[in-house]
C-alpha cells in the first residue's frame, strides 16, 4: 500500500506522521501519479501550523509541487499517456490534491510535461519558483530592461528564481536578506548589490549598519545602476508585513509594489506619511497555474530560459521521505541556504 505523509493535529514537524493509505483511482480531469520528488514550500509550513490562508481538514496531507510518472488517467483526460514523466505545478488545494506521497491522484491541468533529461529531483524544484516570478514579470506587468527591481527575501526559491528571471529580461536586481551569508551564492543568480536587512526590519528600524531601510535600498540601487531613477520601479516582496511602508518609500514615481508572501507573519497595513505615487497589489501563483492560457505562456517561457541557460534551477537540501520532520524543521530555519529543498519519495 502506497505512503502518505498526513497531520491529525497541528503543531511543529512533529505531528507529521508516514502512514499507508490506499489511494483512489482518478476521476474526470484527474490522474494518478507515481511520485519520485517533492518540492517543499513555507505554505506547508503554514498549513501544518494552521496559519496559511485555508485551514487544514483534519487528518491532512500536504504539499502542491512534485514530480513523477503518469500510472492511470481518469475518464476524460486526453493528450497524456502513462508512463510519461511529469512535474506538478501548484494550482489546487492541499486540502483536495496533496502530493506528500508515494502516489497522488492530481487535476491534470496541474501538469507540465519534464523537459528531456530533468530527473526528478530537478522536476520538483523548477516550475513554481519561475512560474511564480513570470506570473509577475510578464503577466501582472511587464518588467522593461533597465527596470531596477527590489527582490525581497531573496534566499527563498522564488527569490533565487526572480535573480535569474529579472537578469534574463535586462533588469537591475537588488536583493535583501535577513542576514549575512548567501551574498555570493545571490549574486552568481544575477543580483547587482545584496542588502542585509536584519530579521523583519521596515517599520523604521535601522537596518544594520546604520539607517533606514529605505535608505540602504535606494543606496544599493544607485551603486548597482548610477543615474537611473530614483528609487525601485519594481519590488517583489515575499514578507510583507510593516517591512512594506519601507519598500514603498524606496520606490520611485510610478513604481510597483508586488507582496507575494507573508513571511513576516505579521499584518502588512497600507503605508502612511509621504511617498510616490506606487501602485501596491497582492499576488498569489495561482492567478497564472489557474489560467490555462496563462500557465501555457508561463511553460513557454521558462522551457526557452532553461534552454539558452539562463534559467538554472537551484536546489538547496534533499531530504529523504521518512526525514520530512527534519525537512519541515529546516524549511523554517533561518539558516536556509538560497535554493529549493526537495523531498525525494524513491
Amino acid at each position: 500500500m502506497p505512503r502518505v505523509i498526513r497531520f491529525h493535529e497541528l503543531g511543529g514537524p512533529e505531528v507529521l506522521r508516514v502512514e499507508d493509505l490506499p489511494v483512489r483511482a482518478p476521476g474526470p480531469g484527474e490522474v494518478r501519479i507515481r511520485v519520485d520528488a517533492v518540492g517543499l514550500n513555507r505554505a506547508e509550513v503554514n498549513f501544518r501550523r494552521g496559519t496559511y490562508l485555508e485551514d487544514p481538514r483534519l487528518p491532512a496531507g500536504l504539499g502542491t509541487e512534485a514530480a513523477g510518472e503518469i500510472l492511470e488517467l481518469g475518464p476524460d483526460v486526453a493528450g497524456w499517456a502513462p508512463g510519461e514523466a511529469v512535474s506538478v505545478v501548484p494550482a489546487f488545494s492541499q486540502n483536495d490534491y496533496p502530493v506528500y506521497a508515494e502516489e497522488a491522484v492530481v487535476p491534470a491541468a496541474a501538469l507540465v510535461r519534464r523537459p528531456a533529461g530533468m530527473d526528478a529531483v530537478t522536476g520538483a524544484a523548477v516550475w513554481m519558483p519561475y512560474v511564480t516570478v513570470y506570473g509577475m514579470v510578464a503577466e501582472i506587468l511587464r518588467v522593461r530592461p533597465g527596470d531596477r527591481v527590489v527582490v525581497t527575501a531573496a534566499a527563498n526559491s522564488i527569490g533565487v528564481g526572480a535573480l535569474q528571471v529579472l537578469r534574463y529580461l535586462g533588469a537591475v536586481p537588488v536583493a535583501t536578506v535577513p542576514a549575512p551569508g548567501p551574498e555570493a551564492a545571490l549574486r552568481e543568480a544575477g543580483a547587482a548589490e545584496v542588502v542585509v536587512t536584519g530579521p523583519h526590519d521596515g517599520d523604521g528600524r535601522e537596518v544594520p549598519g546604520g539607517g533606514s531601510l529605505a535608505d540602504a535600498l535606494r543606496a544599493a540601487l544607485e551603486r548597482a545602476d548610477p543615474g537611473g531613477s530614483a528609487g525601485a520601479d519594481l519590488v517583489l516582496d515575499a514578507v510583507g508585513g510593516p517591512q512594506v511602508g519601507q519598500l514603498v518609500t524606496a520606490c520611485a514615481p510610478g513604481a510597483s509594489v508586488i507582496v507575494h508572501g507573508g513571511l513576516s507573519g505579521l499584518p502588512t497595513p497600507l503605508p502612511g506619511g509621504g511617498y510616490a505615487a506606487v501602485w501596491l497589489r497582492r499576488y498569489r501563483v495561482f492567478e497564472i497555474t489557474g489560467d490555462p492560457a496563462a500557465l501555457r505562456r508561463a511553460v513557454a517561457f521558462v522551457r526557452a530560459g532553461l534552454a539558452c541557460g539562463a534559467l538554472r534551477p537551484v536546489v538547496d537540501r534533499v531530504f529523504d521521505f521518512d526525514d520530512v520532520a527534519a525537512a519541515h524543521t529546516y524549511l523554517d530555519s533561518p539558516d536556509r541556504a538560497p535554493g529549493k529543498p526537495v523531498l525525494r519519495v524513491r
